[in-house]
């Protein structure tokens, strides 16, 4: 009997951590910083930089597309305004699309989902590499509202060092860095949001579709058979401060 309740003991405690080994989520720290200058690419960056550490978007799952560009980024906000950078290393870079919430994820691209409530409705930004944006709102890939396109003009501002002119596929290697001021006045459907204190789920992405090394990178493990971004289960945690 001492013996049975032993294994048991010991099964449960195996089951335990196995289940905490999948739940594991990585979580980032949001700082709080105060740009008084216009929010130019130097000003923006500058302060990303004194202020926030760099994390790595290097999560590859699918061994299929085993091409892994060096990914990563800051992030920080003042309240209103979230500030991102991403820093980008890869061997070809496209830049075809130039209207808003078009198909930018087959371009050299960058992507932030984020669920701010946490109820499991998110918010996909997906940005190419001149700063081309997609925003949609949801609780998953087939359930999609678009965010208006003169909303995206208006509101987010996005500034790289490859330009805003589209391109076709050129091979490098290249570096590239972009970017993204977005205000919280872009998330529609949660009217009043301040970041100030805010716990929201979130991951951050590297694709190209249609570049010659097809890719699918993720800062958060994405546990699929096949490369999927709309899975909220897999998001970790941004802690805003």
């Amino acid at each position: 009997m001492i013996k049975l309740k032993k294994i048991s003991f010991i099964i449960l405690i195996c089951l335990w951590s196995c289940s905490d080994m999948n739940t594991n989520k990585q979580s980032v720290d949001v700082p709080k910083i105060s740009i008084k200058d216009v929010l130019s690419f130097d000003n923006v960056s500058k302060a990303l930089e004194q202020n926030t550490p760099l994390n790595k978007v290097d999560w590859l799952e699918w061994e299929e597309f085993p091409y892994q560009p060096e990914v990563g980024f800051r992030i920080a906000h003042d309240d209103s305004l979230l500030f991102l950078k991403y820093y980008v290393k890869e061997e070809h870079v496209l830049a075809r699309r130039t209207d808003p919430n078009s198909a930018v994820h087959r371009d050299s691209c960058v992507e932030f989902f984020v669920d701010p409530a946490q109820n499991g409705n998110y918010y996909n930004f997906e940005f190419n590499c001149i700063g081309t944006t997609h925003l949609a709102y949801g609780p998953g890939r087939g359930k999609r509202t678009f965010i208006p396109p003169e909303l995206i003009k208006q509101k987010i501002k996005t500034l790289s060092t490859l330009g805003k002119e589209s391109f076709e596929e050129k091979s490098g290697p290249f570096e590239w860095e972009m970017v993204v001021v977005i205000p919280s006045s872009i998330f529609t459907y949660d009217e009043g949001l301040s970041f100030s204190k805010l716990v929201s789920n979130a991951n951050f992405y590297k694709c190209g579709d249609d570049t010659s090394k097809r890719h699918y990178l993720s800062w958060n493990p994405v546990k699929t058979a096949k490369p999927d971004f709309h899975r909220p289960e897999y998001f970790g945690i941004l802690n805003f401060q």
